[in-house]
This record gives C-alpha cells, structure tokens and sequence, in this order.
C-alpha cells in the first residue's frame, strides 16, 4: 500500500528508539550506499546557537536574486516537514519527499536512521537530482556530530556561540564551540558572527588552516543615519556592509529586530568568501536579496483589532535578549502582554529575566502535545519560581494562552507569543484559524 508523507513521518519518528543519537556512522554507511554526491556545485553550512535560519533565508534570498539554483535544508519546520526543504524558495512537495525516503528505506538495510538523519538524507538526495548552484545546509544540534557535517561545505558559518543544548554539547561556550566548529574544514573559509567568538573555535579553525572572516575584525556593518530627499522628505532606513576595499549600502531587511543586521552581514560575507562562485554575483542581487529574505516565526506580526500580535520562536536567554532589544526599539503605546511557553530542558528562568523588564502581564501555557521534551503548565510555573512570570495566569495550550491574551489587550497593546517552534506553530495555527 502506497504511504502517505504523514505515514512516514510517522515510520522514520520509530525506526530508532532514540529522537537523539549524535555521531555520523549511520549516516555515513546509507549515504554510500545511496552513492550520494556532492548537493549542489557549492555549499554553506550554517551552525550556531541563535540567528541560523535568518541567516540561511538571507544567504538564499541573496543567491536566487543572482539568479543561482538554490536548496536550502532548514530544521525544525513551524507548520508543515515540506518547509524543511527548499529549492527555489518553493518548499518540497509531498511527492517528492516521499520519493526521497522510499530510496533511503531501500539502501538502509538493518541501519537504525534517527528522525532528523532520516530528513537530511532525504534533502541532500533530492539537492543532488535538483542540479543546484548553491546547497545551504542548516546545522540541526552541535555541529561536528550533525547530521549535516556528513557533507564537506566550502564555506562554514557559526552565527553565534551561547548556552543551549548543554546535555548535549557541554556547560560553557568553550565546550559548545568546540562542536560547532567541527563544520568548519581545511582550508575553506569559516564565517564567525560573534564578535567575541570562543578560543575553541578560533584555535581549531588555526590548526586545520581554516582562513577565518570574522565580524568586526575582517567586515562590519553598521545602520546608517536617516536621510531626507530634495523635497525634505525622510528617505527609507539603510545600513552600511563593507570589507576591505568593498562597501554596500543596503535596505534595511524586512526581517525585524536589531540582531537581523548582523545575520544579514554575515550572510553577505559567506556568499562573498566563496573561493569559487557558481555564476557571478551581481551588486544588485544584496539588496533585492536582504530587502525580500523572509522567515516564519521571527517577530512574525500580525493585526487583530488594533492589537499588534508578534509571534517569535526564540527559546534561549541569548534569543530573549535580542528579543528584548526589539521591544525596547520599538514600543508600543499601550501594554506588552506575554503568552510564554517552553520545552522541559530550556533555561526557562534565563529567558523570563531577559524578557521581564519589557513585558507587562505574562500567560504561561503548557506544551504537553510536544513529546517527551514537553510538559504541563504546572511544570513551567515551578520551574519559573521567582521570576517575574511565576503567578502569570496559567493555561492548558498556547491556544487558550493566546485566546485569553487577546481577550484581555486592548487596543494599543502588544501580545508576544514566543518560547520554542512548537509555541510559534501552535500561535501561528491559532491565528489562521480566526
């Protein structure tokens, strides 16, 4: 009987009795004998702990305005696994990944493939068929046991380095960045988007001969002052890239908050550190590219009866913050009302702290329906414990968390929703249901 993509999605969740199983062995013995090929004539891989998928949507926005034939494999998805799978900013049909995993099932054998070296398989089989200029690949957990670091990229890019996954990846931002630089490979240029990246990263890209871009040391951007026409009118926000020898002057993304910059610019470098471009890549293609890149679930906002709600799916103290930046730069008249909900391992306290002193009223809802990383209500609000968001009004779902937010804001208010994807897509499903 044919399966269904839901079938399968179903299938690969059970194939391996851990959702977890870090190490490149298993990939590496079924992507031979899938006699897998290179994704694309080039490729970047992207790792970090915060800023990955704006910086992937970025990289592929700028490339297919060059006119490159892009993939791009991004995880996790927010409302549909098709997401997970880009080629030409169009993601992939059911068939087509059906396809895919069919092909895996049959070269496997006894191999026990977790979920997500199941799904990376599948992308980098349908990249190989697609003919790609460019393959981005994002890094799901860590880096130097990925699933993705199975591919060798021309160019790696850690975005940032901070505390996240700690039962994986280890206590500090030494030890963290020690696995995100295992993407990174001899000779090939390493895209560091912290300004103060970890000596981890730095010593290990010395001793493999990785030649290192680093933000604010080999490019830089900066926003540029608001400036008027010939009639006095204020002109549209630009910012400043530049490099040695090279300037862009650019719109500002559509993608909100501040830290979005920064992910464009080293974005920017990691096309322009490709030692060998597919195709040219034309001026004009960085700003048609940052001006339309695009991402769900990244102060996603929307309008309901004179309430702005922004749906964001930051999950970690560092993400919070960046997100608090946001709110302080731009404030709305009346209150900030927070529906927060988050998965059973997180720093839920870091993240509270961070966000507190720009949120007015807190909603905590509970993720039971997220696997064994979820929880009930009652869990979080223990775990929050002398935070600001402790005696929030508790709620069984993000659903009737954002139900009752709504009900309460007026207008003039703001309703965050944020916390982790599965708060994001629960807010999302919500919201497309009015």
């Amino acid at each position: 009987m044919t399966r269904t993509l839901a079938d399968w999605l179903q299938t690969i969740e059970r194939i391996h009795p851990r959702s977890i199983d870090m190490g490149l062995d298993r990939i590496r013995v079924v992507a031979q004998a899938l006699k897998l090929g290179p994704p694309g004539k080039a490729v970047i891989t992207v790792g970090g702990t915060n800023g990955k998928g704006s910086t992937v949507a970025f990289i592929e926005s700028i490339a297919r305005a060059a006119g490159w034939k892009v993939g791009a494999y991004t995880s996790p998805h927010l409302l549909a696994y098709n997401e997970r799978v880009r080629i030409d900013g169009a993601d992939a049909p059911d068939d087509a990944l059906i396809e895919a995993f069919e092909a895996i099932e049959a070269a496997r054998g006894d191999t026990p493939l977790t979920y997500f070296e199941y799904g990376t398989l599948a992308a980098l089989w349908r990249f190989e068929r697609a003919g790609l200029d460019l393959a981005i690949l994002e890094v799901g957990l860590g880096g130097r046991l990925d699933a993705t670091n199975l591919v060798d990229a021309d160019v790696a890019v850690i975005t940032t380095v901070d505390l996240d996954h700690q039962d994986y990846l280890g206590d500090d931002r030494e030890q963290i960045g020690a696995e995100k630089v295992g993407i990174a490979r001899a000779w090939k240029p390493l895209v560091l988007g912290d300004d103060d990246p970890p000596s981890s990263v730095l010593g290990h890209a010395y001793r493999i001969g990785a030649p290192t871009w680093r933000i604010a040391n080999d490019f830089f951007f900066k926003p540029l002052p608001p400036s008027l026409d010939a009639g006095g009118n204020a002109q549209p926000s630009r910012w400043q890239w530049r490099e040695i020898g090279k300037r862009l002057e650019l719109p500002v993304p559509q993608l909100a908050a501040p830290v979005q910059l920064r992910n464009a610019a080293v974005a920017i470098a990691a096309l322009r550190s490709l030692k060998t471009r597919p195709k040219p890549l034309p001026q004009h293609a960085y700003a048609d590219g940052i001006a339309n890149a695009h991402v769900g679930g990244r102060l996603q906002r929307f309008e309901r009866d004179g309430v702005e709600v922004v749906v964001d799916v930051g999950h970690n103290p560092q993400a919070a913050r960046a997100l608090a930046d946001w709110l302080r730069a731009a404030p709305t008249p009346g209150r900030v009302i927070a529906v927060y909900a988050a998965l059973s391992d997180k720093d839920v306290a870091g993240v509270v702290e961070a966000v507190a002193p720009v949120v007015d009223r807190w909603h905590l809802a509970g993720l039971a329906d997220a696997g064994p990383r979820g929880g009930d209500v009652a869990a979080l609000a223990a775990r929050l414990a002398g935070t600001a968001a402790a005696d929030g009004t508790r709620h069984a779902d993000v659903a009737q968390a954002l139900h009752a937010a709504r009900a309460e804001a007026k207008a003039g208010d703001r309703v965050l929703v944020f916390g982790s994807f599965h708060t994001a897509a629960s807010a999302l499903e919500s919201l497309a249901r009015d």
